[in-house]
């Protein structure tokens, strides 16, 4: 019988991947608090009108990725493919517009069934913030500089571009669809099945469409940027003297867009050319009219995700663990205190390896393979003088410490 395998599209996080994994949540968490987001946990599984709704009938996600599945009880429920929805619902079900404006931190799994590559996965993991109920520019520069913030402060901030653009307010993105309906009209010969699916229904997303065919046909499109209103003009030009307050360099992309008509305003993408195909590590956008569509009351929206396995993939190196204080008892009376000697040594914030069993050399050659920092060695003639034999692992050196100083004098090797 073969070996057990994990499912196509999913992967294992052994220690080392795991901390990467940790560390990018460790490191937005901590911006996330100091702008004031407020973390929050959604299911992982919603019923399937919450995604098709926002995300939209006609979107690759909806139509071909999405895992959707009939419970028990004869609900079509879905695996969440992305957070946006998710916190929109809860922000709808549990009444929270009396509370606007509001900010939200999330991270944790998300699910799309597509083709596994570098990058990308069945099962991901993202991070995500999201501002509810602030219609000014002033939630589009914050969210942009968090994200600026936590690419920085995981150390790969020259590797990563912002690339800007605006989608204007809803009169500019009705006079541009009309344009670029009719010029891709003029293709209809050339365009790809999807993108001919979508030419009346959802034409923006032939903009972002990954065919080759369709990607000629688009590089000579209108510009939407030449169809925006004046009010649309200074909301983004407020956005863009913002960031340059802040010296946050963006180069503006007039081709990135946002397929969904709830879309508006500004949209953007981190991207980097250091994971190959896979070039957007975060992205997100405005979409005012998103929480109206779903059933709740008009309000304003602007955040972004990010996949935690493309920035973790982009450290230089795995975070080390706290390397460990090794006990290592001699004999049975050793054995025995040792049990409590560990306990008090982690109810002081040490981490503590617990030899197990085999003699003092096997012992030490695991505290070795472990990389411990020191080593406390406990044996019958330590047990007499209730004390313990404490020795440096990096330099050898030994010395003799009393019991009851044990956890002061341990402080140097934390």
């Amino acid at each position: 019988m073969p070996a057990l395998q994990p499912v196509r599209g999913t992967h294992d996080l052994l220690p080392d991947d795991n901390r990467r994994h940790r560390r990018v949540v460790e490191i937005a968490r901590d911006f996330a608090e100091r702008y004031g987001f407020e973390e929050m946990v959604t299911p992982i599984f919603e019923f399937t009108e919450v995604f098709a709704r926002s995300i939209g009938e006609t979107s690759d996600i909806v139509s071909k990725e999405m895992y959707t599945f009939e419970d028990r009880g004869g609900e079509r429920v879905t695996l969440r493919p992305e957070a946006t929805a998710g916190i929109v619902r809860a922000f709808i079900s549990n009444g929270l517009h009396q509370n606007l404006p509001l900010k939200y931190f999330y991270h944790g799994p998300m699910f799309r069934y597509e083709r596994p590559q570098k990058g990308r996965l069945r099962q991901f993991h993202q991070i995500d913030v999201e501002i509810l109920g602030v219609a000014g520019p002033q939630a589009d520069i914050e969210v942009i500089a968090i994200g600026r913030d936590i690419i920085d402060g995981l150390g790969i901030g020259a590797d990563v571009t912002l690339e800007l653009n605006t989608l204007g307010d809803s009169e500019s993105r009705r006079a541009y669809r009309g344009v670029l309906v009719d010029y891709l009209s003029q293709h209809k010969d050339k365009l790809s099945k999807d993108s001919l699916d979508r030419l009346e229904r959802n034409p923006m997303r032939i903009l972002d469409s990954k065919d080759e065919g369709d990607r000629r046909i688009v590089a000579n499109a209108p510009v939407y940027s030449d169809y925006l209103n004046d009010a649309s003009r200074r909301f983004f030009l407020a956005v863009r003297d913002g960031l340059d307050r802040l010296g946050i360099k963006y180069t503006i992309n007039p081709r990135l867009v946002r397929g969904l008509d709830y879309y508006c305003h500004t949209c953007f993408e981190f991207t980097t050319t250091a994971l190959g195909a896979q070039g957007t590590v975060l992205g997100g956008g405005r979409y005012d009219g998103l929480i109206k569509l779903m059933g709740g009351p008009e309000t304003a929206g602007i955040g972004w995700a990010a996949g935690i396995e493309r920035l973790a993939m982009m450290l230089s190196e795995a975070p080390r663990a706290m390397r460990p204080i090794a006990l290592v008892p001699i004999g049975e009376a050793a054995d025995v205190r040792a049990i409590t000697l560990a306990h008090e040594l982690r109810q002081a914030g040490y981490r503590v390896e617990h030899g197990y069993g085999g003699n003092t050399g096997k012992r030490m050659k695991r505290a070795n393979k472990l990389n411990a920092r020191a080593a406390v060695l406990i044996g019958d003639d330590e047990l007499q003088r209730n004390a313990a034999t404490v020795r440096d692992l990096d330099t050898g050196e030994q010395t003799d410490v009393p019991l009851s100083e044990l956890t002061g004098r341990l402080a140097r090797f934390k």
